[in-house]
Formats: structure tokens, sequence, C-alpha cells
């Protein structure tokens, strides 16, 4: 896999594991702006066609010149001066449907955040199969109070994880919340004690990620999101669907051929994501 594209993101790939770690460290906060999504569509399309990766984990080792942890301190707002409303609805836009993109990456995307997670970075989270959180993060989406609302799915997506009124708290009073809360209202899932304890709880989901038919994942993830608020009926067609896929492709066959050899932690050799 060439990272070379997206070196910005600061990336280690770990290939035993098939994890790709991000670590963001820009800006002068680890802030959003026209640069990162330029990288994170480029990981998009890396992440899209190349399969070698099952597990991708975003995070930051960032440390401001106070010693205060940052994730992602919110969107690059002062790039946007001078720009006119078009430009800003448009650049806007570009963030709601990568973020969508994000969401829907063929593989399980963890995001452990140590530190301020802000505006963005709180909406970053809804790209995540799966979120950690160490006692120094922070959460808040601070988008009213500038005149402005969480635009980058904030609005559209975050009552689907936390319910109506815990995001209404979130996004019309702009209060920031502990670790310990976020989890508490589902924000994030899980709690770690520090950042290497999570990294080692990310690579022990990666390891069984590794174990699993990249195909049967992908297909998995896919009909559970696509079924999301839609009647049983379409979502059992859906689940019917990605089931067939698995048949098709071969990996149920695959499966059964091995499975002696999987009850005795063995893992089969799985074809590609298809």
């Amino acid at each position: 896999m060439d990272l070379a594209p997206i070196a910005a993101l600061h990336p280690t790939l770990d290939l035993d594991r098939r994890l790709l770690v991000l670590s963001l460290d820009h800006g002068k906060a680890n802030e959003v702006g026209s640069a990162e999504l330029d990288a994170l569509a480029r990981l998009c399309t890396l992440l899209e066609t190349d399969a070698s990766v099952s597990c991708l984990c975003t995070t930051s080792r960032r440390v401001s010149a106070k010693g205060t942890p940052i994730f992602i301190s919110g969107a690059n707002v002062t790039e946007r001066i001078g720009w006119d409303d078009d430009r800003i609805k448009a650049h806007v836009l570009r963030q709601r449907e990568l973020m969508r993109r994000l969401r829907r990456l063929p593989l399980y995307h963890v995001v452990l955040s140590h530190g301020v997670t802000l505006g963005w970075g709180t909406e970053y989270l809804l790209t995540a199969d799966y979120a950690l959180a160490t006692p120094t993060a922070s959460f808040g989406l601070p988008e009213t109070g500038l005149g402005i609302l969480p635009g980058a799915r904030g609005t559209a997506e975050l009552a689907l994880l936390v319910g109506p009124a815990q995001a209404l708290r979130l996004g019309c009073t702009g209060e920031t919340i502990d670790a310990e809360e976020a989890r508490r209202i589902g924000l994030v899932q899980e709690a770690v004690p520090d950042l290497d304890a999570g990294l080692h709880r990310v690579h022990a989901l990666a390891e069984r990620l590794r174990q699993r038919s990249p195909t049967a994942v992908a297909a998995f993830k896919r009909a559970l999101l696509d079924g999301l608020g839609q009647p049983e009926a379409v979502r059992l067609d859906l689940e019917r669907r990605a089931y067939e896929h698995t048949v098709d492709t071969g990996e149920a066959a695959i499966g059964r051929a091995g499975f002696a050899a999987i009850r005795d932690g063995k893992t089969p050799d799985w074809g590609p994501r298809r």
C-alpha cells in the first residue's frame, strides 16, 4: 500500500494486523481545513480500492504548548476569512459528503480520542464503528455560538447515536462534556486509561478482524448501515443480499471447508475483499 498520498495524516501501516493508524499532527491544534479534507478524500479512495487493511484507527498524540492533549480541535475556520457565502456552503457540503464516505468505508474504523475533541472532531466520531476515549478527552459542539450549526453530519446523525435529547443538549447549548459523560450517553463506546492502553485495545480488535473474512465484514457493515431506519422488510432483504454475497463470492465455502481449523484458532486463507 502506497501511503505517500496520505502522508499528511501521519499514517502507520501494521501489515501483520492489517491495521492502518492515522496519528493526526497538523496545524495549530489539529484543526481540519482544505488540506486535511484533501488527504482524507485520498484516504477514502485508497481504502475503497485496496483491501489490504481490515482495521483503521484515527488518533493523535498532539499536545498543546500548555500541555493539553488534542484530538481534533474543530474545523479550520480561519481559512474561510474572505470567502463568500457560496464558497462556504460548497466547502461544508464537501465535508458532509466526505464524512459519509468515511462512515461507509468497507472495513472497521476505530476512533481513539485523547484530548480536546470539539466541533468537527466530535462529528468525526460519527464516522467510527467504535470509539474509545481516554480520561483527557472532552467533547463539544460550539457551532451555534458561532452563528452556524454542526454541518458535517452532526445535525443529521448525532441523534441516531445518543438520542434526540442528548443531541439537542450538545448542539443547542454547546456544553462540553468529559469522557465519562460521553461514554454514559453513548457518544463513545469504551473508556481506556491512557493512549497506550487505547492502542493496545485497538491492536486486539485488529487482530480479531484479521482472522475474519474481509468480504463478510464489509457486507455485514453495509447491510447494517443501509438498514438503519428502514422497515423490517427492507432490513431483511438487505441481510439476504449480504448473506448471498458471501456465498456467491466463495467466502462461505472457505469457511465451511476450514471450520475445524477455525475452531482450533487458525485463520483460513480468505479471499480478497469483494
